[in-house]
């Protein structure tokens, strides 16, 4: 079956109580379009990186009491596991649909990849759009555009503090037509992941 996107369902699992029933709903209505996803858009995420993608989805399986308040795929060249490299990711929170080049706390080479960043800070301006936002914490749904964001605070931050962390990409809205259009966000996805893709191989390198 084809990839149709995302529906205000899909959203309204966040507003399920209990551990339990929250990750029913996440299982059988969002997990299945994540699966959808990752077989569309691995062979291109392959392509676009030079290397072998593979699909992680997230199984929140350390929780034992709290619902997730959002939740997510990642994209790595990684097989056993994503958190420790660079990756991609699209999730959702309730009042949201995010896709991200992300890079957080488990990373073990933080310093070395914020160094590289803060020495390309020039070309990330020129090659990421301004209203690509960016988050420093990927469990809060806060995020600000790198056309206000300072950017060199922010890398330092991330270079500097264990817990930090730096993700870039985008924010969009439940009601944001394209969402419902499987095909339109596939192409979305790719595109903002070939924008994102050259500070992938900088931290990469």
């Amino acid at each position: 079956m084809a990839f149709v996107g995302f529906t205000e369902k899909d959203f309204k699992a966040f507003d399920i109580d209990g551990l339990e029933e929250r990750m029913a709903a996440i299982r059988a209505n969002i997990q299945p379009k994540f699966k959808q996803i990752g077989e569309e858009l691995s062979g291109d995420m392959a392509d676009m990186t030079g290397q072998d993608i593979y699909v992680h989805i997230a199984q929140h399986a350390r929780r034992t009491k709290n619902p997730p308040n959002d939740t997510w795929m990642a994209f790595c060249h990684n097989k056993r596991g994503y958190k420790k490299h660079p990756h991609f990711q699209i999730g959702l929170f309730d009042d949201h649909l995010f896709m991200w080049l992300a890079y957080i706390y488990e990373l073990p080479e933080k310093q070395a990849i914020a160094t590289s960043f803060l020495d390309h800070m020039g070309d990330i301006r020129q090659s990421i759009p301004d209203d690509y936002v960016i988050s420093l914490d990927h469990t809060k749904k806060e995020a600000t555009s790198l056309g206000t964001i300072d950017l060199e605070q922010a890398l330092t931050r991330f270079q500097n503090v264990k817990k930090a962390e730096f993700l870039i990409g985008r924010h969009f809205n439940p009601d944001d037509p394209l969402l419902h259009d499987g095909q339109a966000l596939l192409n979305e996805a790719t595109k903002t992941f070939e924008t994102l893709m050259p500070l992938y191989k900088i931290s990469m390198g």
